[in-house]
């Protein structure tokens, strides 16, 4: 039971700490490292900073996010406007090759779809319409299919790992089978957990992922 309620603790100063959350009424439940969040915000770029603070938190295993968006009626736009607010984003980020990208809008929702060579392209699409008013959430379907099929070496997705200052490598296990990598071992946030998946995703030829990395049990009784 302590271990929830520091572990509550931690994840709501975190949400409060982001400026864009101070106002936004967000309830924090923990039970076993998993976090629950729950309320009700204006934007959709409000949830997904609420997510991301609670997934830096130390100690958490996973994040069951149940936030509603709520736009207020002078964000809300038809699904014409928001398709240009779409292509207008891609186009205004040099990585992203929006020429190879399919936009669906319904409801204020918006589906990416196509195949890119990159998973680094794929995330900066999504993350190119975070922010964008009237948007009330995002599938990102897009397909990573490499331009490249030289072979995938074990030694390179680890030693990248190892070159990274923001997570602690030592209990992570690296596997490759074909164009498959496959991620084992402890981390202690869920945080690291997404970021070793992000670094491996640099590797040429990666086609996927499979991520069963598990967070450390000791970081839910560590405290400041």
């Amino acid at each position: 039971m302590k271990n929830n309620e520091e572990l509550q603790r931690k994840v709501t100063n975190a949400i409060k700490w982001e400026p864009l959350l101070s106002s936004s009424e967000i309830e924090v439940t923990v039970e076993d490292g998993i976090v629950s969040l729950l309320g009700v915000v204006d934007s959709y770029a409000k949830k997904i900073e609420a997510e991301n603070a609670a997934k830096r938190v130390n100690g958490v295993r996973a994040v069951v996010e149940k936030i509603q968006v709520k736009l207020p009626d002078s964000w809300i736009k038809t699904n014409l406007e928001i398709e240009g607010q779409v292509l207008n984003a891609l186009k205004a980020n040099w990585s992203v090759p929006d020429e190879k990208i399919v936009i669906k809008v319904e409801d204020g929702w918006i589906t990416l779809e196509g195949e890119l060579p990159w998973n680094y392209q794929k995330e900066a699409a999504k993350n190119a319409l975070n922010y964008l008013k009237g948007i009330r959430g995002v599938f990102n379907n897009i397909q990573i299919k490499p331009e490249t099929h030289d072979n995938i070496e074990q030694k390179d997705v680890e030693n990248a790992l190892n070159l990274s200052w923001s997570i602690d490598d030592s209990n992570i296990h690296v596997k490759v089978s074909g164009t498959t990598v496959v991620l084992t071992g402890t981390v202690n946030s869920w945080y690291q957990k997404e970021e070793a998946e992000r670094i491996a995703w640099n590797t040429p030829g990666i086609r996927h992922i499979n991520n069963d990395l598990s967070i450390d049990s000791i970081c839910l009784i560590a405290d400041e």
